[in-house]
């Protein structure tokens, strides 16, 4: 099924996200699986725009993906395409586009690369020393992870734990990824907001695919903050287990406060939805009624997001709030 994410638009507000596309700065990673043929590439950044984040995607059907970030220039994203295509090796496009740059300014960029080589992948990754620090890349055997303009390494590096910890599809593993990375100021220009990033996307082709351009995969979501201020990790979470098998869950439409899923497990996103009133605080208790967690959202709405991983297995109860009045309360199961 062909998928892809419309903006969320929530209460509007004054925000203050303007970048020239030509500056792009990010945390990405792409990735193949030998076994399914399947390619991925997944990243966030703080450009709160459609194409924000996703620019920097390239995926060649069969073969590989390709990430050119830092001082992004579209043509060297299309220099590095024609590369994998006429059969280079991710570490051949990288050395190329240094050799090659278009603007001659090669020690401002990054690049993360791979393909999968008849089953056999490869990867590779480069980060000049002028990109905006923190920068670090890793790359494993079907994997390669950058990011630059980061509130420290540790970004890149849970990114890259994540990945393997995560015993499911590309898919999965890519979003786990994400939630990896996911932290105020991952891209350090969020961290006044309080966010990762202001757009994320995950894409992934697999070989019945015919069109690699957005919107047209397998898998492709994309979200973008375009008024109030959100965390865009979340949603693209929330967008991808809304689009996965996994996500076959139904809940009591009857009441005023939605919870899904319910029960959940440890790698989900749980979203609380009043369908009538904003909601500006909870609070969370433990089977024993005593409270956990409270907190206040960032801007009133009528939906929050809340992190199954941050609990322990077991039965909750989340207290919902509009200013001082208590609008409503739900059981919970983190299975």
């Amino acid at each position: 099924m062909k998928t892809f994410l419309k903006p969320f638009v929530i209460i509007p507000c004054v925000f203050f996200f303007v970048f020239s596309s030509f500056a792009q700065h990010t945390f990405s990673i792409v990735a193949v699986d030998p076994i399914t043929g399947e390619i991925g590439s997944a990243g966030a950044t703080c450009i709160a725009s459609e194409d924000g984040a996703q620019d920097i995607s390239a995926i060649v059907l069969g073969i590989g993906a390709i990430h050119t970030q830092s001082a992004w220039d579209p043509r060297n994203q299309a220099n590095a395409t024609k590369r994998m295509k006429a059969g280079d090796s991710p570490a051949q496009i990288i050395n190329w586009l240094v050799a090659n740059d278009v603007n001659n300014s090669p020690s401002a960029r990054q690049y993360n690369i791979v393909d999968l080589n008849n089953g056999c992948p490869r990867s590779a990754a480069y980060t000049g020393p002028n990109c905006f620090k923190e920068f670090i890349h890793i790359t494993g055997p079907n994997y390669a992870i950058a990011g630059n303009i980061l509130i420290s390494e540790d970004v890149v590096k849970d990114m890259e734990t994540a990945f393997l910890n995560c015993y499911g599809s590309l898919a999965d593993k890519l979003m786990a990824a994400l939630q990896g990375a996911k932290r105020p100021g991952a891209d350090s220009r969020c961290l006044n907001d309080g966010i990762s990033s202001a757009s994320a996307f995950i894409r992934v082709a697999d070989p019945s695919d015919t069109d690699s351009s957005y919107g047209n995969l397998s898998l492709d979501l994309n979200v973008w903050i375009t008024t109030s201020i959100f965390e865009p990790i979340d949603a693209l979470q929330n967008a991808y287990n809304a689009t996965s098998k996994k996500s076959n869950y139904s809940y009591d439409t009857s009441s005023n406060i939605i919870v899904f899923p319910n029960p959940s497990n440890s790698e989900d996103t749980i979203i609380i939805k009043s369908k009538e009133t904003i909601i500006t605080s909870y609070e969370i208790l433990n089977a024993f009624g005593k409270v956990i967690d409270k907190r206040t959202t960032m801007l009133p709405k009528n939906n929050v997001y809340l992190d199954a991983f941050n609990h322990p297995k077991g039965i909750y109860f989340v207290n919902i709030y509009n200013g001082d009045k208590k609008i409503g309360s739900k059981k919970i199961l983190i299975e």
